[in-house]
């Protein structure tokens, strides 16, 4: 082989080394010959694909049998853009490089459209790949790959993200035994990893049964396999407060959670692969079923400067500290609660580098 080294790698923009829309990737392809050597073509080739892969195994009366399993796959591309570095040319018009290095630049402007976020799990990945690929006559092509990480400005324009969300429900026990009331509220829908969560409920109890609140934050990932969806679901975080003795009347319960520093960001706009976040908010109560209310919650991606903010999000990052609280959680209830937010059914099921510091 005449070619002794062939790879593409790129420069990252920012510490750390993430892509947004509309962002410009500067890299070069090297290829390093052992002597003068005849070239096909070379071709630069962006690509941004969803992919799903994973099996489900089947048995009779609940017992898994390796033996009877179905694959499922499914594949969604979102672009895929190509430059060529040395044209395509004819079979006795090869170009001709010399022994050494070779460094070829290219520039690539991540597309400003709607695009999920990168994405890896065993079932799925979102994946935004930087390929060359170099032909010569009578030699299998040669391939060179990277990926870059892409952090979605379109998850961000979620309508509402900051508005505050309510909900409310009510129980009856059986046998006449009273009712059980639970309002729950948060000062927004979005938050950012590492920002507190601040969540109050408001229960009321006029039952003959203890309540026990415990407020729980979750993480849904599904992924659409075609013919077969496949949900993967886990606790985050959870909390328990104090029970409520029966005929306890009202009370107003607040729980700070911190969003882990570690979470991926909301997946939210790609066909074959979602990932929510929930806050569920349960009451469990002495012999009788729990009330269960659940509120969506989006993880932002963190992105590295203010430019990079959607210039129509509206976005303020404000302390919780000097935020209001409704009039219905401290005082007498002299307004109605805030309606209910019904934004989750805005979102069908069914989305090697260098850096220097300036």
């Amino acid at each position: 082989m005449t070619i002794k080294n062939f790879q593409i790698d790129y420069d990252a923009i920012n510490p750390r080394n993430i892509f947004t829309n509309g962002d410009t990737i500067n890299g070069r392809i090297i290829l390093e010959a052992s002597k003068e050597t005849k070239i096909q073509s070379l071709v630069f080739i962006a690509k941004g694909e969803a992919r799903v892969n994973f099996s489900e195994h089947y048995g009779l009366l609940g017992k898994i049998n390796p033996e009877e399993a179905e694959d499922y796959s499914h594949k969604q591309k979102y672009y895929q853009i190509q430059q060529y570095i040395l044209k395509e040319t004819r079979q006795n018009e090869r170009e001709i490089i010399g022994k050494g290095r070779h460094v070829f630049p290219f520039s690539f402007r991540v597309p400003d459209r709607e695009l999920p976020s990168s994405f890896s799990s065993i079932f799925g990945q979102i994946i935004y790949t930087l390929k060359a690929k170099l032909k010569q006559s009578m030699i299998p092509a040669r391939k060179a790959k990277t990926h870059f990480t892409f952090v979605s400005k379109a998850e961000m324009n979620i309508p509402g993200i900051m508005v505050s969300q309510h909900r409310s429900k009510q129980k009856s026990i059986t046998l006449n035994s009273g009712i059980v009331l639970l309002d729950i509220y948060t000062r927004r829908m979005g938050y950012k990893p590492g920002e507190e969560l601040h969540v109050t409920a408001k229960i009321t109890n006029l039952s003959n049964r203890v309540v026990k609140p415990k407020f729980v934050l979750d993480e849904k990932k599904t992924y659409n396999g075609g013919e077969y969806i496949k949900v993967d679901k886990h606790d985050i975080l959870q909390e328990k407060a104090d029970a409520i003795k029966s005929r306890g009347g009202t009370t107003a319960v607040t729980k700070v959670l911190t969003i882990p520093r570690q979470l991926s960001p909301s997946i939210l706009i790609c066909p074959i692969i979602k990932l929510e976040y929930r806050l569920k908010v349960y009451l469990d109560i002495t012999c009788a079923p729990s009330i269960v209310l659940k509120l969506p919650i989006v993880i932002l991606p963190e992105l590295t400067d203010e430019n990079h903010l959607p210039p129509t999000s509206g976005f303020r990052y404000e302390a919780f500290g000097t935020s209001y609280e409704p009039a219905w959680i401290n005082g007498p209830q002299a307004i109605d609660p805030p309606p209910p937010y019904e934004a989750a059914a805005l979102y069908p099921l069914f989305s090697s580098s260098s850096y220097t510091a300036a």
